[in-house]
């Protein structure tokens, strides 16, 4: 196998040639050998989008030459449509607030955006994992609003599965609240005969349940979309000259739905 010299603060290191990942993903791999378990495609398609959404703020705000970002978005959207999965090693569970993601995907997208610019992958001086593609952005900020964005659409996921199952069911069981309402019975509490309730009220017991949850899944949705994208590190926003915030109502929002 051939390979690749990559040097970093701590020293040099050989990756595989046709690896678009690099040095700090092998370091993060064998730093935190947890589980064996890999990150899931959610998370990863989710960490790209945020790096997509980033390369258009900064070529906005003039921080990034437009051939230079127009690679990094399109190495980005790759990863999010399932390109690359392969080049995702890191562990699932991984200390540093989610640094091993992130610099995996930082490295896997700036390899690929170099390919797209005529280079050969490690050449960092074309496209540069931490200068250009974690440009004004932090794992502090990208970590957490890539877990948002990947638990959206999840929960947006779930909601379509379930949304005609849960509408059927409650209005079952509101029928049945309505059939049995002169049907009186004991009510059980620890495992004894309590006071008397009808059998219809247990049944609207069931069917608010479902309503309940319903609402649930529309309220958790609608709050997980305050991000932290644009705080960098301590929240702050010192470093994000681009001001991302504007991803909320530009591209990144069109995109994700």
């Amino acid at each position: 196998m051939a390979y690749r010299v990559e040097t970093d603060l701590l020293g040099e290191m050989k990756v595989p040639c046709d690896a678009y990942y690099g040095i700090h993903t092998i370091r993060a791999a064998g730093n935190f050998p947890v589980s064996g378990m890999k990150v899931h495609p959610a998370l990863i398609k989710a960490v790209a989008q945020v790096k997509q959404a980033a390369a258009l703020a900064n070529m906005g705000a003039g921080l990034l030459e437009r051939k230079t970002g127009e690679a990094i978005a399109a190495g980005a959207a790759e990863v999010a449509d399932g390109g690359l999965a392969d080049q995702f090693i890191v562990d699932a569970f991984q200390g540093g607030a989610g640094t091993s993601i992130n610099m995996n995907a930082n490295e896997v997208i700036a390899n690929r955006a170099i390919e797209f610019m005529g280079g050969n992958k490690g050449d960092y001086r074309l496209v540069h994992p931490l200068a250009h593609v974690n440009l004004s952005q932090s794992t502090n900020d990208v970590f957490p609003t890539a877990l948002r964005v990947a638990a959206i659409s999840m929960v947006l996921e779930l909601s379509e599965t379930l949304a005609g199952l849960q509408a059927v069911l409650q209005a079952v069981l509101q029928d049945k609240e309505a059939a049995f309402a002169g049907i009186l019975k004991l009510g059980r509490t620890e495992m004894q005969d309590a006071l008397p309730v009808t059998l219809g009220q247990e049944f609207s017991a069931y069917a608010e349940a479902v309503a309940r949850d319903r609402w649930r899944l529309y309220k958790v949705e609608e709050r997980l979309r305050q991000v932290n994208l644009g705080g960098t590190a301590v929240g702050t926003h010192i470093w994000d000259m681009s001001r991302q915030q504007s991803w909320l109502s530009g591209p990144g929002r069109k995109r994700d739905g």
